[in-house]
C-alpha cells in the first residue's frame, strides 16, 4: 500500500477510473469542491469515468441526482447503482409468476424514492415479515438501530425467508451526522451471520463491476477503483482484480484502524489518499 498525496500522482497510469460516490464525491447532501476539481481535471485528460454506488436508489434515481450535488451527467460514462442490479434481479426472477410472492419492504418512508422502487416488480407488499415469501432490504426504517431488527430476523430466518439486499454497505458518512450511520448491508450481514440467506449484487460482488463497463473493452491493469469502504470498495477491486485507492475522508479515518483492518481482513488498497482529490 503506498501512500499519495493527489489523484495526479497516478493519473498517467490508468486510463479508467470506477468511482465511489458517498464519501468520495459527495456526503448524501453536498458535493466536495475537491471532488468537482479531480472529476474536472480526469475529464480533460480523457479518462473514462464510472460510478459504481452500494445505493439502494436506481442507477437512473442516482444518475438524475448527480446535478443537485454538483456534478455533470456527461463527466461519466455509466452509472451503476447495487439497488438497480437487485431490482433487475426480482424483475427477471419473478416476471411470469402467477401467483405473485409476498415481499417485506425495508424502507425509510421519509426518502423521496423509496416507493418507487417497487414500480414494475411483480409482487404483494405485506405489512408483516409473517406473511412474506422474500425481504427486500433497501434502507433501514425511521428509528430502528440494528439490534430492533432481530425479532423480524428471527422471524424470517425461522421461515426460510431470502433477503434481497440492495444496499450492502455495513455503513456510510452523512452530513448531518457526526458519526457514521449504518446501512441495510449491516443488517444483511446479521442475518447471514444466524444463517439466513443473503442476496446481494453491489460491491464487492464482481457482477456489478462487468456491469459497468460492458461498454468498453477494458483493460483491468489500466484501470483503479477508488472508495473509501475496505469491505467493499477495496474487497471489490480485489475480487475485480484490479488496482485501487482507499480514501480516508469517509468511512475509515483512522490510518491506526486501517492498518489493523488490513491485517486482521487481508484486504489490501494498492493506494491510500486522504482525500478525491487533485
Amino acid at each position: 500500500m503506498k501512500t499519495i498525496k493527489s489523484i495526479e500522482d497516478i493519473i498517467n497510469n490508468y486510463d479508467n477510473f470506477i468511482i465511489d460516490q458517498w464519501g468520495v464525491m459527495h456526503d448524501g447532501t453536498f458535493g466536495y469542491d475537491h471532488a468537482f476539481n479531480t472529476i474536472n481535471i480526469l475529464n480533460s485528460n480523457n479518462k473514462n469515468l464510472f460510478i459504481i454506488s452500494n445505493s439502494s436508489k436506481r442507477s437512473q434515481s442516482s444518475i438524475d441526482r448527480l446535478p443537485q450535488l454538483g456534478f455533470k451527467k456527461n463527466s461519466f460514462k455509466n452509472t451503476v447503482t447495487s439497488g438497480e442490479m437487485i431490482w433487475q434481479l426480482l424483475k427477471k426472477k419473478f416476471l411470469d409468476d402467477k401467483n405473485k410472492k409476498n415481499c417485506f419492504h425495508i424502507y425509510d418512508e421519509e426518502k423521496e424514492d423509496g416507493l418507487d422502487f417497487r414500480d414494475g416488480l411483480n409482487f404483494n407488499f405485506v405489512e408483516k415479515v409473517e406473511e412474506a415469501d422474500l425481504i427486500l432490504a433497501c434502507t433501514p426504517f425511521i428509528n430502528f438501530q440494528p439490534i430492533d431488527y432481530i425479532p423480524l430476523l428471527e422471524v424470517a430466518y425461522n421461515k426460510e425467508i431470502t433477503m434481497y439486499c440492495a444496499n450492502p454497505d455495513f455503513e456510510t458518512v452523512e452530513s448531518n451526522s457526526s458519526k457514521n450511520v449504518f446501512c441495510m448491508g449491516a443488517i444483511g450481514e446479521i442475518y447471514k451471520k444466524m444463517g439466513g440467506n443473503v442476496i446481494i449484487k453491489g460491491k464487492p460482488d464482481v457482477s456489478i463491476y462487468a456491469e459497468t463497463i460492458n461498454q468498453i473493452n477494458l483493460e483491468k491493469k489500466r484501470t483503479v477503483a477508488i472508495g473509501d469502504s475496505l469491505f467493499h470498495d477495496i474487497q471489490g477491486a480485489n475480487n475485480f482484480e484490479i488496482d485501487s485507492v482507499l480514501v480516508k475522508y469517509g468511512i475509515h479515518k483512522d490510518l491506526n484502524q486501517i492498518n489493523k483492518l488490513i491485517k486482521n481482513h487481508q484486504i489490501t488498497p494498492t493506494y491510500i489518499i486522504d482525500k478525491f482529490s487533485i
